[in-house]
């Protein structure tokens, strides 16, 4: 086992000035828009093995060191359905959340606001998603879940779920804002590489 000091970072979720972690838990490179496995529909999780729970502690680990809200494994470069949610920079004591092979079964109501995606950084657009969501799933220890959700969860778990059926929240625009997106992104990409 490896012990890991993590000095304090802006959005930290301790008041600590350092914390501690005795997991060997790893930050994982976090994919980017074009990457081919981020249009590509996920695979079922056939098996919630140590090899599993690794993973989801290093998305934990990944998506805290980088002050998300949620994460899906073919962010990190895992086609497998399986997603994390956790709310706790924004809503206090929001519980981590867990969905392995998650589907929505039900949706209510209309809203649009404002989204963005680790996977797509730097840029915010505002998106209509269902107000309400209620999903299920299989947590990390293999238990059937469900969940009803509304707000900041709903849209994330929908966020999150897209991105296991291979959609980023950018397919989501109209098609007139989605082309001016992709020519404004490709001009920063060309503009950092030739730095």
């Amino acid at each position: 086992m490896r012990v890991i000091t993590v000095k304090k970072i802006q959005c930290s979720r301790t008041s600590q000035e350092e914390m501690v972690y005795t997991m060997s838990m790893a930050v994982l490179e976090i994919r980017k828009y074009p990457e081919k496995i981020l249009k590509q529909k996920t695979a079922p999780v056939l098996t919630i093995d140590g090899k599993t729970q690794m993973l989801i502690d290093d998305m934990v680990e990944t998506m805290r060191s980088v002050c998300g809200v949620g994460l899906a494994a073919n962010q990190v470069g895992i086609s497998q359905k399986l997603c994390i949610i956790d709310l706790s920079l924004r809503e206090n004591k929001a519980p981590l959340i867990v969905l392995i092979n998650p589907v929505i079964v039900e949706r209510e109501g209309i809203v649009e606001a404002d989204e963005g995606c680790l996977s797509v950084p730097g840029y915010l657009t505002s998106i209509k998603r269902a107000e309400k969501v209620y999903v299920r799933g299989v947590n990390r220890e293999g238990k059937d879940v469900g969940i009803e959700a509304e707000g900041l969860l709903a849209r994330a778990i929908q966020h999150e779920l897209d991105h296991l059926d291979g959609l980023l929240f950018i397919d989501r625009m109209s098609p007139i804002k989605r082309e001016f997106f992709k020519r404004r992104y490709k001009k920063q990409l060309k503009e950092v590489k030739g730095k």
